[in-house]
């Protein structure tokens, strides 16, 4: 997959001390990932690169929304997202991106590209199970509500049949119970 230029920053170049980028997300960053679990997205990042004689250290924040479906209705809404992440890059002899808060580029690199790693940091702010603000209140007047309302096992009638059990089986336990 080839880089996006607007993510990719040219450290090279900076003097030592932090430095600000910022970020705009919308759902075309997803479309080049091929993500479609998003119907709609508006994220702000902000990064601080923070450029130290032998390494960078990157600050990324992000806040925003982006727009799921919920799970229990299918109804889309918008989850807000907050979330922040640190990111050490090391210079060494050759790539390696195993560790999650650790980068290490090899030696003579000129630039770093964050997209992965704002891509991963927004698709796992969002939570696991997606619930629609309005079905937690009871505000939410969707069809698919009414329908699992009206599927959903009733606690009261299992009682009623149990107490509208033939007498003739009642005899039938008490033989049971006489031993």
């Amino acid at each position: 997959m080839k880089a996006l230029k607007e993510f990719t920053i040219p450290f090279v170049g900076l003097k030592l001390g932090k430095h600000h980028f910022e970020y705009k997300i919308e759902q075309a960053f997803f479309e080049y990932f091929e993500y479609e679990e998003f119907n709609n997205v508006n994220v702000d990042v902000n990064l601080i690169l923070d450029k130290k004689s032998t390494l960078l250290e990157l600050n990324f924040k992000i806040s925003g929304f982006v727009n799921v479906n919920c799970d229990l209705t299918n109804e889309p809404y918008d989850q807000t997202i907050k979330n922040e992440f640190d990111l050490v890059v090391k210079f060494g002899d050759e790539y390696n991106d195993e560790f999650d808060d650790i980068l290490i580029v090899p030696h003579g690199t000129y630039e770093v590209n964050v997209q992965q790693y704002i891509y991963e940091l927004i698709v796992l702010s969002v939570p696991i199970k997606r619930i629609h603000p309005g079905v937690e209140d009871g505000t939410l007047d969707s069809d698919i509500l009414k329908k699992l309302e009206e599927l959903s096992p009733k606690l009261k009638e299992e009682k009623e049949t149990e107490e509208e059990i033939d007498p003739r089986w009642n005899t039938l336990k008490k033989l049971l119970t006489d031993k």
